[in-house]
């Protein structure tokens, strides 16, 4: 009876220790973290990946290329500029609240006013990487000299922080600013560091308030919907938009995704080429579907012979055959059709005209072009008429040649009864003068007038 008891029991404990192994072996890292968070509600962080910096040596499509190999609806949190204790400690407090691990991006000289704040961000099991020695926004227009200066000596800071244990500080660096640039990016690239810009910033570096800095932050992850977010940990604001930013990630379905360097130890996490491009071409492409080409291997390797020019062209091949032969160029010329002398004897030539074709007969009803107006015409038919003389008629358009636009408004002189002056008998029709007179001369002319 006791044996069977015993036998029962061992059977129950053998299933209940199946069941909990299997559950464990069930369980996402997701829920492995929630486990081990104190707030059963947190956002926490969804998974670590680990990446190789000489592989990809720039990330962050604010400047590059490419980005962190993240899934829909994933996000790493940055942060830059600390530890700056006063906001630093504050927000290493909010991700504590909610298993949110991320990476940091000191500055050398903060480093060494605060080397505690950088061990704390190490005890907490958040990345850290440089972020210069002085935060110079000139790095883009730096001498190598000047750069390399400035990135070494924010890793020395840092690692006199760290007590000079190198396999706790990441290589990874920001430039102070964004500011990228050939000579600091090469640097670095050559020391195995790997360059980080960003997806999407929050602006939190500018006068703005931490409403503004929340509705940037979810406004851009929105538009992504997956990427590098980059804050400061020294900004009042930041500290103040980072509760709510975080509950609404966690509304949304977002998770975080914790970034550390690939290692000895520590492989770099498998990925694909596509996947560390934000938007990755599809299946649609068809670059991405053609066959890889195979290495061929050729058994014979006889040369064919050279082609001769002759089976190239049809035209002159023993010519064309002979300059292969000889190498030089045969000149060859261009056959243009050239006119005969008896063909240009044959062309009639056309009389020439007569000097009389070109003479205008001098009529009084010719005026110029300017005083082709109404008035004009009734002037050259009233000084056509039968009662008008050739002396009057003569005087008129010589006045008229002078001043055209005059004559072309100016309503006759006969029309209001009065004479025109009448030119010397032995004066001709082409130097007829019109004499000008002063008002006195015009009164006493006119009170000598008989009407026609």
């Amino acid at each position: 009876m006791i044996a069977n008891v015993l036998t029962m029991i061992r059977k129950r404990s053998r299933t209940v220790i199946g069941a909990a192994l299997l559950g464990c072996g069930l369980m996402t890292p997701q829920a492995a973290l929630a486990a081990d968070c104190p707030n059963p509600n947190a956002l926490g962080t969804s998974r670590t990946l680990v990446v190789d910096p000489r592989e990809h040596p720039r990330i962050g499509t604010m400047q590059y290329p490419e980005t962190l190999p993240l899934a829909d609806h994933e996000v790493v949190l940055t942060f830059d500029d600390g530890p700056l204790p006063k906001y630093s400690n504050q927000v290493l407090a909010i991700l504590a609240s909610q298993c949110v691990k991320a990476t940091f991006f000191t500055i050398g000289s903060q480093a060494r006013f605060n080397p505690e704040g950088v061990r704390k961000l190490i005890a907490a099991g958040h990345t850290v990487g440089t972020h210069s020695q002085n935060h110079p926004l000139t790095m883009n227009k730096m001498p190598l000299e000047k750069v390399r200066q400035e990135v070494d000596d924010g890793i020395a800071s840092t690692l006199a922080a760290l007590n000079g244990d190198k396999s706790k500080l990441a290589p990874f660096f920001r430039i102070p600013g964004l500011m990228r640039a050939e000579i600091p990016e090469a640097y670095l690239a050559s020391q195995g560091i790997q360059v980080w810009s960003a997806d999407f910033p929050a602006d939190d570096w500018r006068h703005i308030s931490p409403q503004r800095v929340y509705d940037l932050a979810i406004q851009r992850i929105e538009a992504k919907r997956k990427g590098i977010l980059l804050l400061h940990d020294i900004q009042p604001r930041t500290v103040a938009a980072l509760p709510r930013i975080l509950a609404t990630l966690k509304e949304r379905g977002y998770r975080i995704v914790h970034v550390v360097p690939a290692t000895p130890d520590r492989p770099a996490t498998p990925t694909q080429p596509q996947q560390w491009f934000l938007h990755p071409p599809t299946e649609t492409v068809a670059t991405t579907r053609w066959p890889k080409i195979p290495n061929f291997v050729f058994t014979a390797t006889r040369t064919l012979p050279a082609p001769v020019f002759a089976d190239m062209d049809w035209r002159d091949a023993d010519i064309l055959d002979h300059a292969q032969r000889a190498r030089v160029g045969v000149p060859v010329r261009t056959l243009w059709p050239q006119p005969q002398l008896s063909q240009l004897a044959s062309v009639s030539s056309l009389p020439i005209p007569a000097a009389d074709v070109f003479r205008v007969p001098e009529a009084l009803d010719l005026t110029l072009l300017a005083a082709r107006s109404t008035a004009s015409r009734r002037l050259a038919q009233r000084a056509t008429a039968p009662g008008v003389s050739a002396p009057r008629a003569q005087a008129f358009s010589a006045r008229q040649a002078r001043h055209p636009k005059q004559a072309a408004h100016q309503a006759p002189a006969a029309a209001h009864g009065r004479a025109p002056h009448a030119a010397p008998p032995n004066a001709s029709n082409a130097s007829v003068r019109v004499a000008k007179r002063t008002p006195r001369a015009e009164a006493t002319a006119t009170s000598k007038r008989v009407p026609d």
